[in-house]
C-alpha cells in the first residue's frame, strides 16, 4: 500500500494538472473520476465511491465511483443512525445497511459536521487493518482540502458559465416580442447549461402551434400537487420520484401581473439540485416570465388593433347602404375569414316567433340539419337576451347527433329587442377561444344597427313596390322589370288575368269577400310561378304575370294551370279569364305592344264564354 503522504502528493498534483489542462475552468467531472481511481490504486481497493452530503435534504448521493456501471444512489440519513450526532466512523467494523458492501469509511468533516464520505471496498483481505484511526482522520482532512479546492473551482466555473448564459438570454428576451422566441430561449439555455436534464413548459393559457417546443397544458392534477403549488404560490417546488428515479424542480414563470406557467426541470437518476442550481433556474424562470408577459401583452395589443380594424372596416362597409343580401354576404365572409369557422348563419326571428335564415348564411343553414342548432339557441337567446359560448355542444344535448360541437351565438338587438342572432359553428370541440367570442360580440354589437337599418330599408322598398292587399308587385314595378327583361333576355311571356263577374261577387257577398277572393287568386298565382317570375296587380280585379325566358307554349300551360286551380280552390268559387302574349329576340317589340296584345286576347276570352285562356293572334 502506498504511503498516505505520497498519495496526498499525487492527489494534489492531479488537481493542479486538471486545473492546468482545463485552464482553470474545472467544467467537467473528470477530476473526481480520476481522484477515486488514484485512491483505489493506492489502497489496492476493489471499489472507491465518493458520497456527497446534501444537508438541506438529508441525503447522501454518489458524486464519483470507480464502478462506472453503478446507478446513482441516494441514501437517506435516517438510515444511518450515526449521522444523528453529526459524526461518521471510518472503522472497518462500522456497518450501515445501505453501505454494507464497503469495509472502510473515511468521513469528510468540516467544523459544522459531515460533508461527505469516502467508502472503500477491500481488495486484499486484511489490508485495511493497517490503517490507524489517527492516520485515517488525518488523511480525511487532507483529502477534504483537495476536494474543497476542486469543488470551489468547479462551482466558480459553473456559476460563471450560468450567469454568462443568463446575461445573454436576458438580452435576447428584451430584444424579442415573440412568445415562441422567449420560450425557445428558455429551453436552449437550460439544454446548454444542463445537457443531461429534461425540460417541459407547463403553460396556463391558450398556447397552440408552438413548433418543436416541449409544451404541455397546465391543468389541475390531484396527483401532481407540486406543479399547482408552484403556480399558485409563485415559489419553486422540488419533489422526488424514487420509483421513477428522478427529481423534479418546478419554477414558476412569473411576471408583474401574474404567473403564466411553470418550468419543469427533470434531473435523471434522482440527482439532487444544489442551491446554486435552484437559484439560477429561478432567476431564469423569473426573467423569462417577465419577457413572456411583455411578449404576450405586445401580441394582445396587436390583436386588439387587428380586432378594431375588423370592426371599423365592417361598420364602414355596412354603412354604405348595401342591400340586405350584400350586407349578409359581406358579414359571412368577414366571420369565416377572421374566425376560421366551418359554418356561419344569421337567423331573423319573425313577430310570430318563426326563425328564418337571412341570405348570406352558409348552405348548411338552408338544410333541415340546422334545425337542431336553431331550436336549441332560439329559446335560450330570446329568453335571456345574452350571448352563448359553448365549447362542446354534445355535452349540452348528449342524446343528439351533433356534427358541429363548438358554438358561438350573439343576439342581434335593436331598442332592447332581439331581432335574431348570428351563429358560428366548428366541428372540433373547444375550437374557439374566449377572445374570439368577445370579438364576435363586439362585431355584432357594432353592426346590429346597420343590419336593422338594412332590413327596414328593404321592407320599406318592398312596401313601395308591393300591393298591400294582394301581396303582389305594383304595376310600376312590373313595367320596370319587363323593360329590363326585353333588353337582356331572349324571350318572355305576359299573362293578363281577370276575375270573371267580380262585380257580381261584390254585390252578392260584399266588398270584404271580394277582397278575400282577390287574395285567394293572388296566392294561387304566387304558388304557381318561380321566384324570378313577377306577379302583379294590374288594377281592380285584373292581375298580371310576367315570365322571363319562357316560351309561349310554356306560358300558356302555366296560365291554364292557374285557371284550373282558381276554379277548384276558391271559396266562394270564382273563375278567371286569361289573355297571353309573348315576345322573342330579333323582332321589334315593346312593353305597351305586349300589354295591348294580351288585353285583346283577354277581351276575346271574356266575350266568348269566360273561364278560358286565349293566346294573342
Amino acid at each position: 500500500m502506498r504511503s498516505m503522504t505520497q498519495l496526498l502528493y499525487e492527489l494534489k498534483t492531479l488537481l493542479i494538472n486538471q486545473m492546468d489542462d482545463s485552464k482553470g475552468r474545472m467544467e467537467d467531472t473528470s477530476f473526481f473520476e480520476k481522484f477515486v481511481l488514484e485512491i483505489c490504486d493506492a489502497f489496492y481497493a476493489d471499489e472507491v465511491t465518493y458520497f456527497k452530503l446534501d444537508y438541506g435534504r438529508k441525503y447522501l448521493h454518489i458524486e464519483a465511483s470507480t464502478e462506472r456501471y453503478l446507478e446513482r444512489r441516494y441514501i437517506p440519513l435516517g438510515s444511518c443512525a450515526v449521522f444523528n450526532d453529526g459524526e461518521l466512523y471510518y472503522y472497518k467494523d462500522f456497518q450501515v445497511e445501505a453501505l454494507k458492501d464497503f469495509q472502510l469509511y473515511l468521513p469528510l468533516k468540516r467544523e459544522n459536521g459531515i460533508v461527505g464520505l469516502l467508502a472503500l471496498k477491500e481488495g486484499i483481505p486484511g489490508s485495511f487493518e493497517q490503517i490507524t484511526s489517527e492516520e485515517g482522520e488525518a488523511f480525511s482532512k487532507e483529502v477534504l482540502k483537495i476536494l474543497n479546492a476542486a469543488i470551489y473551482m468547479s462551482e466558480i466555473t459553473s456559476e460563471r458559465r450560468r450567469y454568462k448564459q443568463l446575461f445573454r438570454v436576458t438580452e435576447k428576451f428584451h430584444a424579442s416580442m415573440s412568445m415562441d422566441a422567449v420560450l425557445g430561449e428558455i429551453i436552449s439555455t437550460l439544454q446548454e447549461v444542463y445537457p443531461s436534464f429534461t425540460y417541459f413548459l407547463l403553460l396556463s393559457h391558450d398556447n397552440a402551434n408552438h413548433e418543436n417546443l416541449p409544451i404541455k397544458d397546465l391543468g389541475y392534477d390531484s396527483e401532481n400537487v407540486a406543479v399547482m403549488q408552484a403556480y399558485v404560490t409563485g415559489t419553486v417546488q422540488i419533489e422526488d420520484e424514487w420509483t421513477a428515479r428522478k427529481t423534479n424542480l418546478y419554477a414558476p414563470l412569473k411576471g408583474k401581473q401574474g404567473v403564466y406557467g411553470v418550468l419543469q426541470v427533470i434531473a435523471p437518476n434522482a440527482r439532487m439540485f444544489s442551491e446554486k442550481e435552484v437559484e439560477f433556474i429561478s432567476l431564469l424562470a423569473n426573467t423569462a416570465g417577465g419577457a413572456f408577459e411583455n411578449a404576450q401583452l405586445y401580441q394582445q395589443s396587436r390583436r386588439l388593433i387587428s380586432d378594431l380594424q375588423l370592426i371599423n372596416e365592417t361598420s364602414h362597409k355596412l354603412n354604405l347602404n348595401l342591400r340586405l343580401s350584400e350586407t349578409m354576404e359581406f358579414m359571412k365572409e368577414q366571420i369565416m375569414d377572421s374566425f376560421h369557422a366551418d359554418e356561419a348563419g344569421f337567423v331573423y326571428i319573425l313577430p310570430d316567433g318563426t326563425a328564418n335564415f337571412l341570405a348570406g348564411s352558409t348552405e348548411f343553414f338552408h338544410s333541415d340539419r340546422s334545425g337542431l342548432y336553431v331550436d336549441f339557441l332560439k329559446e335560450k337567446i330570446c329568453s335571456t337576451m345574452e350571448s352563448l359560448f359553448i365549447g362542446d355542444l354534445q355535452l349540452k344535448i348528449p342524446n343528439k347527433d351533433v356534427k358541429y360541437r363548438s358554438m358561438m351565438a350573439v343576439p342581434m338587438m335593436e331598442s332592447e329587442q332581439v331581432h335574431g342572432f348570428a351563429l358560428v359553428l366548428h366541428k372540433d370541440p373547444y375550437y374557439f377561444s374566449f377572445d374570439t367570442f368577445k370579438l364576435l360580440q363586439s362585431l355584432i354589437h357594432h353592426t346590429s344597427l346597420a343590419l336593422a337599418n338594412s332590413m327596414l330599408r328593404e321592407e320599406l322598398e318592398k312596401m313601395v313596390i308591393t300591393d298591400h292587399l294582394t301581396g303582389l308587385y305594383s304595376r310600376s314595378y312590373l313595367d320596370e322589370k319587363m323593360l329590363e327583361s326585353m333588353e337582356k333576355d331572349h324571350e318572355g311571356t305576359f299573362i293578363l288575368v281577370d276575375i270573371d263577374d267580380f262585380k257580381k261577387v261584390n254585390d252578392t257577398h260584399g266588398h270584404q269577400i271580394g277582397d278575400d277572393i282577390l287574395i285567394q287568386v293572388s296566392m294561387i298565382i304566387q304558388s304557381s310561378i318561380r321566384e324570378t317570375d313577377i306577379g302583379a296587380r294590374w288594377g281592380g280585379e285584373e292581375l298580371a304575370i310576367y315570365l322571363p325566358n319562357f316560351s309561349i307554349h310554356v306560358g300558356q300551360g302555366i296560365a291554364q294551370r292557374i285557371q284550373e286551380k282558381v276554379s277548384e280552390q276558391t271559396e266562394p268559387k270564382v273563375t278567371i279569364s286569361c289573355g297571353v302574349s309573348y315576345w322573342t329576340k330579333g323582332h321589334k317589340d315593346h312593353v305597351k305592344a305586349l300589354f295591348k296584345r294580351a288585353d285583346d286576347a283577354l277581351y276575346v276570352a271574356k266575350n266568348t264564354g269566360k273561364n278560358k285562356v286565349l293566346v294573342q293572334d
